[in-house]
């Protein structure tokens, strides 16, 4: 089913999305060049020019990277009346972008930043810029735009702010307001230490840095202190989403009503992180405009900003790399279950990890496979490339669970899990924890269920880290057994 989700995302619905991209808008140019020798002039090196490009930067990139996606994508922002604002329309008119939501003003220098680069590094950047705030007339015309395109139908709207002017409390409230009496979601790149003005969004995006000037204190790229910072802030402020980029550590997300979701980094060489956060904005938003969840969402951002850190200079994601990357990724639908010894099961694990794949263990009975059993493993899986199963043998679920469980054998138990998409392989153990088969498997991420602290899980010390996952309220075997007995009883069975 998730799969038939995101074949029809990528092939059929982004073409047909309509998103408004609001912000600073700017031009990105590159020089590249060799350096071979230092200047006899200061003690500084040589860089001998092969060729400039220039490409859309900021919240343009955020709206270049809609439109590689082949939505139809609305911008607005502010420029001057200088060469570069010539340049910035015509590279948005390459990219079939809607600019009419630009406002010219006269005298302003349009935001361009020109980065020197000598054998594949960047040397140094040089910034041409004017940060001024929209005037009242200024708000007024843009306000007038974005009543129209709402109008006209919108499907999302992306805010980029980069404190250059455009996004004051004024057009922030504005926008936010109009975009929630139309039902439309609003996601918000946010900048500086007061997220007042963003409240009432939909979808926060702060990297680690933007999270902690926010917080008032560093935090640490950890999963518990991002998580509790996020919560600390939903207190403060009305966000339906905080959504943390946390460099290779992924993307964490965290609901105002508590729920988090994580996504590892999916990228395997870095060149250049220019734009990954304004990639990541428009393909989560585009994901969320095209209805899929928060995890299937966080799937594509993901894998979009895998895709352009491995570019040099900022680079918009393809829909094309994507549907080729969901074509390379997309597993087998069907295998017969083979049962794996311990040692079997590690020798597979260390083939994937030597191709950099993350392995997600996580142990349990699944006596009576329910809906909250697979949305847990849904979400376990998530967090890396391969999902593999502890399952309790018969003789630990009698001693954990009573004479009278489990009430499927283990050999029928293996073949269910098995058989779900989301798990790469079922691994029987017959101890009452999995501390010794941990021992031998040392996968990368122990997944624990419920309220446990990530410091009290046994066999932490065989994995790399801990990862809590909160159980989905009102499924349990215990339950299922219990209604079963009460039907019983009453004779109904």
């Amino acid at each position: 089913m998730t799969e038939n989700y995101i074949d029809r995302f990528l092939n059929d619905i982004l073409p047909i999305l309509r998103i408004a991209v609001i912000g600073d808008v700017m031009v990105d140019r590159y020089v590249f060049g060799r350096v071979e020798r230092i200047s006899p002039e200061a003690p500084v090196p040589v860089n001998k020019v092969d060729h400039i490009s220039s490409v859309l930067g900021g919240a343009a990139n955020v709206a270049s990277n809609l439109a590689h996606l082949d939505c139809q994508v609305y911008l607005a922002g502010l420029v001057g009346d200088d060469d570069n604002a010539a340049l910035l329309l015509r590279l948005l008119q390459e990219a079939h972008i809607d600019g009419t939501g630009l406002i010219a003003r006269k005298g302003h220098a349009t935001t361009t930043k020109m980065r020197i680069l000598g054998a594949r590094q960047q040397m140094v950047r040089l910034d041409f810029e004017e940060s001024t705030a929209f005037s009242v007339p200024e708000e007024e015309r843009l306000a007038a735009w974005l009543e129209q395109r709402i109008a006209d139908g919108l499907d999302g709207i992306i805010l980029s702010d980069y404190k250059k002017g455009v996004l004051t409390d004024t057009v922030s409230r504005q926008v936010i307001e109009a975009a929630r009496r139309a039902g439309v979601p609003v996601l918000v790149d946010p900048k500086g230490s007061d997220w007042t003005k963003y409240n009432g969004a939909d979808f926060v995006t702060p990297n680690i840095k933007e999270l902690s000037d926010c917080a008032g204190y560093t935090i640490a790229n950890e999963g518990s202190a991002v998580v509790a910072a996020a919560r600390s802030l939903h207190e403060m402020y009305d966000f339906g989403h905080l959504m943390v980029t946390r460099s290779e550590k992924g993307i964490t997300v965290i609901g105002r009503d508590g729920k988090v979701w994580n996504n590892p980094a999916t990228a395997q060489e870095v060149f250049d992180v220019s734009g990954a956060g304004d990639t990541v904005a428009a393909a989560f938003l585009s994901a969320i405009a095209g209805h899929l969840s928060i995890r299937m969402g966080l799937q594509i951002a993901n894998a979009a900003a895998g895709i352009v850190v491995a570019k040099v200079g900022t680079y918009p994601i393809h829909r094309s790399e994507l549907l080729n990357l969901w074509n390379e990724w997309q597993p087998n639908r069907w295998t017969p279950y083979k049962a794996l010894t311990w040692e079997e099961t590690a020798s597979k694990i260390r083939e994937w990890q030597k191709k950099g794949e993350t392995v997600v263990f996580t142990n349990g009975c699944f006596d009576i496979l329910h809906r909250g059993h697979v949305l847990y493993l849904q979400q376990a899986a998530m967090l890396g490339q391969h999902l593999v199963v502890g399952l309790n043998g018969d003789d630990s679920v009698r001693r954990l669970k009573g004479e009278t469980r489990p009430l499927v054998k283990q050999e029928d138990r293996a073949v269910l899990l098995s058989a779900l998409a989301c798990v790469d392989e079922v691994v029987v153990f017959s101890e009452d924890t999995p501390k010794e088969l941990l021992e031998v498997l040392h996968p990368d991420i122990l997944v624990k269920g419920g309220d446990y602290k990530a410091d009290e899980v046994i066999g932490r010390e065989s994995v790399k880290r801990v990862e809590i996952i909160s159980f989905e309220e009102g499924y349990s075997t215990t339950g299922l057994v219990q209604k079963i007995a009460d039907l019983v009883k009453k004779g109904q069975l």
